[in-house]
């Protein structure tokens, strides 16, 4: 996702409070679609596993755009 500050907004203006715990929610659910995966791949399901993969992969992504926007903040915890 890009982003374009309007005119006169610093870039550490252009998003609200940013909840990390977030990030940890989909780190969860990351880890579940990798253990679901794994599941499928043991019973020969690959497509399925396939899915979850993906899956995990988007909810990782989501987790790190998160922390990044979080850091760009200054590091700063929102409230929440």
């Amino acid at each position: 996702m890009v982003s374009i500050p309007e005119q006169g907004i610093s870039p550490g203006q252009r998003y609200g409070p940013v909840d990390i715990s977030e990030a940890v929610r989909q780190l969860d659910l990351a880890a579940h679609d990798l253990a679901v995966a794994s599941g499928c791949i043991g019973l020969g399901d690959l497509n399925e596993a396939h899915t979850n993969v993906i899956t995990a992969r988007a909810a990782a992504d989501a987790a790190e755009e998160i922390l990044r926007v979080a850091i760009g903040a200054g590091g700063r915890e929102w409230p929440g």
